[in-house]
């Protein structure tokens, strides 16, 4: 996202992405829409929301082993407690 302040965020996507994301966050019911000039805009409300957006581009864009360490480090982390 460009800041770390709610509202609306212009997130920078590559345009092979750009729509699979955008419906990925209709199905979570947040507001976003593509524009015209290429962008991805979205309206976060709360944190929540935040979570949900940041989760949804990493997921379509990191890279298979930075997912598999992330789901190590949630399990580790679940062991734990």
């Amino acid at each position: 996202m460009t800041n770390n302040t709610l509202g609306d965020q212009v997130l920078q996507i590559p345009l092979s992405d750009r729509w699979r994301i955008y419906h990925r966050l209709q199905e979570l019911k947040i507001s976003c829409s593509c524009h015209a000039d290429g962008s991805l805009r979205v309206q976060v409300n709360t944190l929540l929301e935040a979570v949900l957006i940041r989760s949804t581009v990493i997921q379509f864009l990191a890279h298979r082993h930075e997912l598999v360490e992330w789901l190590e480090r949630c399990w580790d982390y679940s062991a734990e407690c």
